[in-house]
Parts: C-alpha cells; structure tokens; sequence
C-alpha cells in the first residue's frame, strides 16, 4: 500500500480513544480515510481526535461520537454518522470489546459474564447488522472484527472472555459467507499480547509476563501499531479475496500455550480451584 490508497473511505472504529482502536484509527487516517472513532468516553475521544488531527494535517479526516456498542440506537446512529463522513461507509472496525473478572467457571458471577458477552458478542453483532445496508449501498466494503488468540487458546479463568471472542469469530465467518455476493468481506483479527494501557495492569516482573514471553517465539510483547497494519491491510483493496479468515498477529504465541494468570485470582484456595496448581 501506498499513502492515501484508503482515499474516500468511511470508516467507523469502535473503541477508538485507546489502544488498539487508537492505533488502527490513526493508521487508517494516515493512508487517506475519513474515521469516525467511537466510544463511551467522550474526553478520550475528544484527546484522540486532536491528536489524529495534529499528526495528519488537521480535522477533515477524522472525528468522534460517543457511542455504547451495547445500545442498538447508539450504533445505528454511529454507523449513519459514519457513512456520511468521506463516500460512504466501507470498513468497519469493531475494536470495542473488554474481559472481566477472573475466576474458575464454578465461581462466575452471572452478571459479569453476560455483561462480558454482551460488551462483545452482542456489540459486533449490532456493528454487522447496522453496517451491512450502509456498505451495500457503497458498492462493498471491508468488516473487522476483534477477536483474541483466547479465542481458540486456552485462557485459564477468563471466563466470558474466551467464549465470547470464539463467538465473534464464528460471527464473522458466517458473515463472510452471507454477505460475500454483496461483496462485503468480514475477517477477524487474534491479537496476543499487545502493550496497550489495559496490559499496563500485568508487571512486567511477575509470573504471568514471564508466562507470555516463554510462549512467545518471538520472544517480545506486540504493539498497537503491528494490529493496525494488519486492520489496515485487511480494510484496503489489497486484501480483496480475503474473507471469512481469522489471522493471528502473536508474535507465534498460538504455536505453543496460553498464559498463566493464577496469581491474580485474588487469594483463592487450592480447593477453590479444585486442585488447579498454578
């Protein structure tokens, strides 16, 4: 690709004040996109906004509306915002999505796991359905979802998590199929460990980090820059008989197991675990 080969696409980004969404948003711009960022924050989005805006020559390429995923009538609005923002929607980046508490299944609270399923399951769904007439109307366009190597990697005591990111996987792969003669491509993405403020939260000196760079052939942690060139990618017309995929970008972590997260369970017992030593 070459700069300004996205020229003319709409583009909306959920969860696009942080992170990967930041970094996927920021990159799309750079290559010519008009992106509308979303998110539950306004003051993050208002931030990111500005910070877009310095980096690539001012406000024309990029703006925000707060937006829960979760909402039905805050993403149709979002998607029509969008759609009028450049020649019409094209891409969808459905970056918004989070875990929750972790803990064994027996010990779930109920609660935390369907908010977990809604914030991701139901809040991509609602991207697809709200996104599929706009891109139809635009002659085709590129769906990405945000998935997770915990989507087809063990995770001990996530929980929701891994079900609802092997749900969005079965989603978008569906989706490919229905959609394909409308030309509308839909793929997901499987970060692993990638430095993001949320990943802040696992210190670098514990056991769980030592558990992902010894998994890690590469031996190091991603960036949100190397997810956002793979959305990028995934997005432009470079990438047009891929669909229906999910592309691990791990640094190779899926060759060998998951992380080890069972010192942050909070002080639970062997028996609690039901014999789990960790």
């Amino acid at each position: 690709m070459t700069a300004n080969d996205l020229n003319g696409f709409g583009i909306l980004v959920t969860g696009g004040g942080t992170g990967i969404g930041k970094a996927c948003a920021t990159s799309l711009v750079l290559n010519g996109a008009s992106v509308t960022i979303c998110g539950r924050t306004e003051k993050r989005l208002q931030e990111t906004q500005e910070e877009i805006a310095q980096n690539s020559g001012g406000h024309e390429k990029i703006q925000y509306r707060v937006c829960d995923v979760t909402q039905e009538d805050q993403v149709e609005e979002a998607m029509d915002t969008a759609s009028r923002f450049g020649d019409g929607l094209k891409g969808v980046v459905a970056n918004a999505g989070g875990g929750g508490a972790l803990a064994p299944y027996h010990l779930q609270n109920l609660e935390e796991f369907t908010r977990v399923l809604h914030l991701n399951v139901l809040g991509t769904m609602l991207c697809v359905k709200h996104s599929v007439p706009h891109m139809k109307k635009s002659g085709g366009g590129s769906f990405v979802g945000m998935s997770s190597i915990a989507g087809h990697l063990t995770h001990l005591w996530f929980g929701a998590y891994p079900v609802a990111k092997a749900g969005i996987e079965a989603m978008v792969m569906n989706a490919a199929d229905e959609f394909g003669p409308s030309n509308i491509r839909f793929n997901a993405v499987r970060p692993g460990f990638i430095a993001t403020e949320i990943m802040e939260g696992v210190p670098r000196e514990s056991n769980t980090f030592k558990s992902y760079i010894d998994n890690t052939p590469l031996g190091d942690v991603g960036k949100p820059e190397d997810v956002a060139s793979l959305v990028k990618f995934l997005i432009s017309s470079d990438s047009r008989w891929i669909t229906g995929q999910c592309i691990n970008i791990d640094g190779g972590h899926s060759l060998r197991r998951g992380p080890e997260f069972t010192e942050f369970l909070g002080g639970l017992t062997e028996e609690d675990l039901l014999g789990h030593k960790g």
